[in-house]
């Protein structure tokens, strides 16, 4: 069964500036996850997400979507999202 889990609101540094992102602990878990494997800190693969995602787009929403990707094996090592035609 599903367990459901509640939004942890969490703050970052993002080039200077603070600000703060809602996700849930599965969420958060594997973007923590993520960083460790690529040997970066927390604040840079946000950092990195927050860089890449389009002007207005929510970045608790990137964060999910991006932690999706990865989870479903379309993202690469270095972020870039696999090309879904030719299969890398």
């Amino acid at each position: 069964m599903l367990q459901m889990s509640t939004v942890e609101k969490r703050s970052v540094s993002i080039r200077g500036h603070r600000t703060s992102y809602s996700l849930e602990k599965p969420f958060y878990d594997d973007l923590v996850a993520i960083a460790q494997s690529r040997e970066m800190t927390l604040a840079a693969l946000v950092a990195s997400i927050d860089a890449a995602r389009p002007t207005g787009a929510n970045l608790s929403s990137a964060l999910r979507l991006y932690v999706l990707d990865w989870a479903k094996g379309t993202r690469q090592p270095t972020g870039q999202q696999k090309d879904a035609k030719s299969g890398g």
